[in-house]
């Protein structure tokens, strides 16, 4: 049996990264990629961009990292109100300013997407979809939407991120998307810190979705004490705290 195990969306959320990275630990996981959306939301870019890049993780590019790294307004992202688009563009522009020259270096650099062989699988790793940093792939689309994303790959499984929702879906062709979920913005009501592993032997797939509790407060309290005026939005405390996005 060959495994992977992959994470992302951790938008600048040291503690559920630092959860994340010890449950693996003890678990005894290796062959470690990430999804990508290290920024953003949260207040802890660099400290999140430097743990990955110590740990020397494969990394995509997100839509935020690509915001970021370039220093652009636009995150990509997809509002549902004005309220959401006020609070996105404080977000960048928060993250924006407190990251560094050398790490928004690092974002700028990122691929957008990365193949891994794993058993008899090809696997093809995107933050969004094969075409679209910040397309986002909902569970809930019809199969002939997703057969026509997997026409576009040669891949057998595709993984991404970018919704912030995991899944597991099986195609009619026999192809697969997984969907890794969120480790430091969840948005499926569960506030806990996710990520999923990946294991074949030959062409048998299984995938195995792990939540871990982390220090939800201190991510929180951490946005909470920034600026009313220019801070990180407040209003993220409380979606953490209820793992709504």
């Amino acid at each position: 049996m060959t495994s992977i195990t992959v994470f992302g969306d951790i938008h600048g959320n040291l503690p559920a990264l630092e959860a994340v990275f010890a449950d693996m630990e003890k678990r005894g996981l290796s062959n470690l990629y990430c999804l990508g959306d290290l920024v953003g939301y949260g207040t802890f870019p660099n400290e999140v961009v430097e743990l990955i890049r110590r740990r020397g993780i494969p990394t995509l590019m997100g839509n935020y990292d690509q915001g970021v790294g370039n220093n652009s307004d636009d995150c990509g992202c997809a509002y549902k109100s004005d309220a959401d688009r006020r609070r996105g563009e404080l977000s960048i522009a928060w993250s924006n300013a407190h990251t560094t020259d050398d790490n928004k270096a690092f974002l700028r650099a990122l691929p957008a997407h990365i193949p891994v062989q794993l058993g008899s699988l090809k696997v093809l790793l995107v933050h969004g979809s094969p075409r679209k940093v910040n397309e986002y792939l909902y569970e809930d689309r019809p199969d002939d939407y997703f057969e026509r994303i997997m026409d576009m790959t040669d891949a057998d499984v595709l993984v991404c991120g970018h919704t912030h929702l995991p899944y597991h879906k099986v195609l009619p062709s026999g192809r697969q998307i997984v969907n890794a979920g969120s480790v430091g913005k969840p948005k499926d009501r569960d506030p806990r810190a996710g990520y999923v592993v990946l294991s074949a032997v030959g062409r048998d797939l299984s995938v195995e979705f792990i939540r871990v509790p982390y220090d939800i407060e201190r991510i929180a309290q951490a946005i909470e004490a920034t600026p009313e005026e220019g801070g990180m939005p407040h209003p993220f405390a409380q979606m953490l705290r209820d793992g709504a996005g």
